[in-house]
């Protein structure tokens, strides 16, 4: 299988630890098919990438196969190095990995590193560097990116140049089930009075920590509404979140890029400090930084 076939056609794959997506791109850059399950890495057995791989075959066609995210870890198929900061997309395409040879590759994550502080990510930086690439933003930008782990991401000349991680979404699904407070938030998060009180307790509260806490003790004593714990816990870690993203921010705009019903949440979080912010598909990012990638290497 040579370069040229990717032209007509690849597959492009998103494996995160818990879940992956993937996408068959056509020659014409269209997506034509597309699934997501939960076969993120932590599901697959020792050795058992290439089938896994294989199974992706099956169900999208025998096509060239781009991933880029936790399945280039320490922890996932063949580790893809990281490219330091500061990183654009043509740093991504020449660290490409190959498991199979002009066959299956993996982009590589972008790393942070200074005396004081290290940072790493992975699967961000095809979303990020895509959107600038698709002038979905401009190339001076500041990027947040919810999900598991949220990023603050600054963009300069087109470049990842420096970013800050916070681990929020992965707090609220530990205390959402292994803590004290898991009864009370198996309910949805929604953006009313309780988030909005959340968010501005996180942006006012330097004791994060104690605050989850007053969370269960304020149902107890009947201060607040067992069903709106949820919410309230959820606006108050986004709260400290954007306190975090808000010192870095100062005047720029603030795009939020990710899944909706992510990204909504941390909308309205930065309307509640008086900021708005502009929301950018995640998965429109990455096809097209995916596809930025593929014209580079094909």
């Amino acid at each position: 299988m040579g370069a040229g076939m990717w032209r007509d056609g690849f597959i492009a794959v998103d494996w995160g630890t818990t879940n992956r997506r993937a996408y068959r791109i056509g020659s014409g850059g269209a997506c034509e098919d597309e699934f997501e399950d939960g076969k993120g890495i932590l599901s697959v057995p020792k050795g058992g990438f290439p089938g896994d791989v294989a199974e992706i075959r099956e169900r999208l066609g025998d096509h060239p196969l781009l991933m880029a995210g936790m399945i280039g870890s320490n922890r996932g198929w063949v580790e893809a190095p990281y490219v330091p900061c500061p990183a654009g997309i043509d740093d991504l395409a020449v660290n490409i990995v190959w498991p199979e040879p002009e066959r299956t590759a993996i982009v590589p994550g972008v790393s942070y590193l200074t005396g004081s502080r290290a940072d790493v990510m992975r699967g961000e930086e095809v979303q990020i560097l895509g959107a600038v690439e698709a002038g979905m933003i401009p190339q001076d930008s500041l990027v947040c990116h919810p999900g598991t782990h949220n990023k603050w991401i600054h963009i300069d000349d087109g470049r990842i140049v420096t970013f800050r991680t916070v681990m929020t979404g992965e707090l609220f699904s530990l205390l959402k089930n292994h803590s004290i407070l898991s009864d009370l938030l198996s309910r949805e998060v929604e953006t009313g009075d309780a988030f909005r009180e959340g968010i501005l307790a996180g942006l006012s509260s330097g004791g994060l920590t104690s605050d989850l806490f007053s969370v269960r003790a304020s149902v107890l004593l009947g201060r607040s509404r067992a069903e709106d714990a949820a919410s309230f816990a959820s606006g108050l870690l986004i709260g400290a979140d954007l306190r975090i993203g808000l010192a870095i921010a100062a005047d720029a705009e603030i795009i939020i890029m990710g899944r909706p019903e992510l990204t909504r949440l941390y909308v309205a979080g930065l309307a509640e400090a008086g900021k708005t912010a502009r929301e950018v598909d995640g998965d429109d990012a990455f096809l097209a930084g995916i596809t930025h990638i593929v014209e580079r290497i094909a």
